[in-house]
């Protein structure tokens, strides 16, 4: 047991040095997670409207990312040893038990993507999540939630979050026409909150187990329980979906999910929550917009004010990622 312990804080210190990412690597390979964010949406989206229910859409999508890292896990040890690194720290209390529940907050961003992706269409369900990324993100820096710690709060980042915030609001008035889609947009926007939370404490997870597939498993083993649940109690009371299309392309989510949670779980702890969620939100609009205009969702084509609303949103990302300094004051 002391051998073990001594084994523990040694890998502990080693840790930071060996994961160490440059920062303008893990900047750049965050806006490429961003796109593959709006690339599932699309997927999921559609994989959801050809089946006709978003619960089902889900459990395929995190299912799938469940074999897959499972399949990992036999294959590579450092993952398994991950798993008894965390569950020392859980008993420990060195990592609380909340924290290997990141898959939850995962769990209702892929089932807010098959229900209502694609009847927002992605550019509009992606400027709600990235309201929802923009706020969570500041307050995890705020509170210290991810591997980084506390990062302080400027001005720059609180109008940042504001402006995201008016952006979805400038989109939602030219592309939304009821209390139904009012309600439909909502889902998203709390989704991309969680997404935030959801980065840090897999963040947490990372640096403990030393592995960035322990912390991708942790999640997925999570969220598909919970969505299996929830599928299950929506399919006793409306039916269950067995209908399932045959392009084989709807069925990759949840393999870009893997991607984008481990990579997000590896990079967070050098750029911090706030600017992963900025890269990310960078990423995710431009492939959104790309995609509505490349190939738009069937009745649903790319509106000026999603334009707009998308334009806006990006400017609050580069606000909230530029710290203000007063003329005669250094840099800090």
């Amino acid at each position: 047991m002391i051998e073990d312990s001594a084994r523990i804080r040694t890998d502990a210190k080693a840790a930071p040095a060996a994961s160490a990412v440059p920062i303008w690597l893990a900047l750049v390979f965050s806006v490429l997670i961003g796109a593959m964010y709006a690339v599932q949406s699309r997927v999921n989206g559609e994989l959801g409207h050809q089946i006709g229910d978003g619960f089902t859409a889900a459990v395929i999508s995190f299912g799938s990312g469940l074999v897959i890292l499972s399949l990992g896990l036999v294959v590579f040890r450092r993952g398994r040893r991950g798993l008894q690194l965390v569950t020392r720290a859980v008993r420990a209390k060195t990592l609380s038990w909340w924290h290997l529940f990141g898959g939850l907050a995962g769990a209702l961003f892929v089932l807010s993507q098959g229900l209502v992706a694609a009847p927002l269409g992605i550019a509009l369900f992606t400027v709600a999540v990235v309201a929802g990324q923009t706020v969570s993100g500041v307050l995890m820096d705020r509170f210290g939630i991810g591997p980084g710690g506390r990062r302080p709060l400027h001005a720059s980042k609180i109008v940042g979050a504001v402006l995201a915030l008016v952006a979805v609001a400038c989109t939602v008035s030219g592309e939304l026409g009821g209390s139904d889609a009012l309600w439909l947009l909502v889902l998203p926007l709390v989704a991309g909150i969680g997404q935030g939370w959801q980065q840090a404490v897999n963040g947490q997870v990372r640096v403990t187990a030393q592995s960035a597939l322990t912390a991708t498993f942790l999640n997925f083993l999570t969220g598909s329980v919970a969505l299996v649940l929830a599928a299950l109690v929506h399919g006793l009371l409306v039916g269950f979906a067995l209908d399932l299309p045959g392009n084989p392309w709807l069925y990759t989510g949840g393999l870009i999910g893997c991607i984008f949670i481990a990579g997000a779980a590896l990079v967070v702890r050098t750029t911090g929550v706030l600017m992963l969620g900025l890269c990310i939100v960078a990423g995710q609009l431009l492939c959104a917009l790309a995609l509505d205009l490349l190939a738009p969702t069937q009745g649903h084509p790319l509106g000026v004010t999603t334009l707009a609303g998308t334009a806006l949103a990006l400017v609050a990302v580069v606000i909230a990622a530029v710290r203000w300094h007063r003329p005669g004051h250094a840099r800090t």
